[in-house]
């Protein structure tokens, strides 16, 4: 007892002792606001007008057949989106986001300058087709090769961008004053700004200088739009805020594991908590202290105190990896139990991927033409809608059905965030029946005629995509709260990578699909479902595959969320007292 009263006075020396003594913070906030605003704008013109036609390009400069540009796409969107999962890490554990975000905006940078590269150097694109010509050929080695390292450069790029642009801007603003926790909350609210205008601007004017005007110059403008976002970054690189890299969350996730690896033979004690857990809690921590829970009580022998397990003179384990604090392992099941629900979230970006390839080549082989002025709408700008849906409805569910709803369900929110996935998933079943309707017509209209592009006007493609939207204003706002909310203080950027994440995993389960479906088809009585004319496929049959598989996502989610009990819901709190013998000190 002697000892461990010795450990409570030196914690109470350290806790209440200026330990510290760095200098004080200068938060610049708003001064620091036009750089770094400036940064994202341009950053996100660059990105976002060099993506948002990729799969015209790769069609029309490259000569890949359909589901080649799509596999390509799928793998290139996959791999970009897990990206930030690396760079959190890195960002978080060794170099702080401002050396992360320099460092990713370079290879940015370079990605975008090598594919405009390939669109105005011949020989690094194949020879263009012509109906008079000879047939067409797909890129050599070499041409693969240069755009594979492209792509690389890109992925790069994202992977630092992506995890610290947000968290960096609200550094800048100090979180304990009530001008900073609003700086915050305005900044918040000009990024999205920025990237909805952003977004607008390159699936209109940068596809249409694409697709109309030349691809050197449609590449070319969002290249030299990035390095404006660069040039702009470092110019206020004096007053910004630095934060030092403290150690990645997904570290703790890894000594829980480790640690109840370890300790997998010993008898967990279920009534004798106060006895055989540790329960260290770091000093001057402003994490919400979590309940101890029963649930994945196989985590908990990761705080089991054995004879073995030494302590620091400070109440810390010697080894981590060895023995870990219940404030730990309950975080980490925070983690576990959001994974069933973020499962169910996979086929549902599949279903929103539909839009952006498939819907696409819809609109390649339908009327685009707005005969009034004689303009041809180019096919990607038609994700304009999708964009237009949801950025219509987020306010109006906030202000008009929120209030509606509360009224009905006493419910603060209207719905719970699992009840708005729910519908977005259901949404997304709808989109995609309708697309297969739609798909039916314009084929029907194509074969017909015998046209190869439809007279079906393109514009039939709007309901299909405004579902879409709708879907993403209720599942995608949803998800990324629900994660927020459910995960601890620490974790918010693994909640990020789990969304990023998600969408990673359902670009190559999108790819997987249509991998089978376009080799098992093509041997069938009907023909390939996904030929490379639309007008001889059934695509519309693809459609209401998807649509099955959300029906069935549909069900395994409600019976996630009849299981899944909210962070801190359900369980008394128990409180835990640390017993420490003498040798165990260091």
């Amino acid at each position: 007892m002697e000892r461990t009263e010795e450990i409570a006075l030196r914690m109470e020396e350290i806790t209440s002792s200026p330990a510290d003594e760095e200098p004080a913070i200068k938060y610049r906030g708003i001064k620091a606001m036009p750089y770094i605003l400036g940064n994202e704008t341009f950053e996100k013109l660059g990105g976002l007008g060099a993506a948002s036609n990729l799969l015209v390009y790769l069609k029309s400069v490259f000569n890949l057949k359909n589901i080649t540009a799509i596999t390509v796409m799928n793998v290139f969107g996959g791999t970009a989106n897990f990206a930030p999962l690396i760079g959190a890490f890195l960002s978080d554990t060794y170099f702080g986001r401002y050396r992360t975000i320099a460092f990713a905006s370079m290879c940015s940078l370079l990605g975008m300058t090598m594919l405009t590269l390939t669109a105005s150097i011949d020989k690094l694109h194949p020879p263009s087709c012509s109906m008079e010509g000879p047939p067409c050929v797909g890129p050599s080695p070499w041409q693969s090769s240069f755009l594979f390292f492209t792509f690389l450069f890109l992925v790069i790029g994202a992977g630092g961008i992506r995890p610290c642009n947000l968290a960096f801007g609200a550094d800048q603003f100090n979180p304990n004053t009530e001008s900073g926790k609003r700086g915050v909350s305005s900044f918040i609210n000009w990024y999205n700004f920025t990237f909805t205008l952003s977004l607008m601007v390159s699936l209109t004017l940068i596809v249409h200088i694409q697709s109309n005007v030349s691809w050197s110059i449609g590449l070319g403008i969002p290249t030299c739009l990035m390095f404006i976002s660069i040039v702009i970054f470092f110019m206020g690189s004096r007053i910004y805020v630095k934060v030092k890299p403290e150690g990645s969350p997904l570290t703790s996730v890894a000594q829980v594991l480790v640690a109840a690896m370890r300790k997998r033979k010993l008898k967990l004690h279920a009534y004798d908590t106060s006895r055989c857990l540790f329960n260290y809690v770091t000093p001057k921590s402003i994490i919400a202290k979590l309940p101890y829970t029963k649930q994945l009580r196989f985590l908990n022998k990761s705080a089991i105190l054995t004879s073995g397990d030494q302590i620091n003179i400070d109440g810390s384990p010697a080894n981590p990896w060895k023995l870990c604090s219940i404030q730990q392992v309950e975080e980490v099941k925070c983690v576990m139990r959001v994974i069933p629900i973020w499962a169910s979230a996979i086929l549902y970006h599949v279903a929103i991927n539909q839009q952006g390839s498939f819907g696409v080549l819809q609109a390649l082989q339908s009327d685009r033409r707005i005969k009034s002025i004689g303009y041809e709408v180019p096919a990607a700008s038609f994700g304009v809608f999708q964009m237009i849906s949801l950025t219509i409805w987020i306010p109006i569910y906030d202000r008009i059905m929120v209030p509606l709803l509360r009224k009905i369900t006493g419910k603060e929110g209207g719905l719970t965030l699992l009840q708005r996935m729910g519908v977005g998933l259901f949404l997304t079943i709808l989109a995609l029946l309708v697309s297969a309707s739609t798909e039916e017509l314009r084929k029907h209209l194509a074969l017909l005629e015998g046209a190869y592009i439809s007279s079906m006007s393109a514009f039939w493609l709007i309901p299909q995509l405004a579902i879409t939207g709708l879907a993403e204003g209720f599942n995608s706002v949803g998800q990324m709260e629900f994660y927020y909310s459910q995960l601890p203080e620490n974790m918010r950027s693994v909640a990020g990578a789990l969304y990023f994440c998600g969408i990673a995993v359902a670009s190559y389960v999108d790819g997987f699909l249509i991998s089978i479906v376009h080799h098992t088809s093509n041997g069938s009585k009907t023909g390939d479902w996904l030929a490379e004319d639309l007008n001889k496929g059934y695509l519309n049959y693809y459609f209401c595959l998807i649509a099955a598989l959300g029906l069935l996502n549909f069900v395994y989610f409600s019976v996630c969320v009849y299981l899944y009990r909210y962070k801190g819901d359900g369980e008394k709190q128990v409180q835990l007292d640390i017993n420490i013998v003498d040798k165990n000190l260091v």
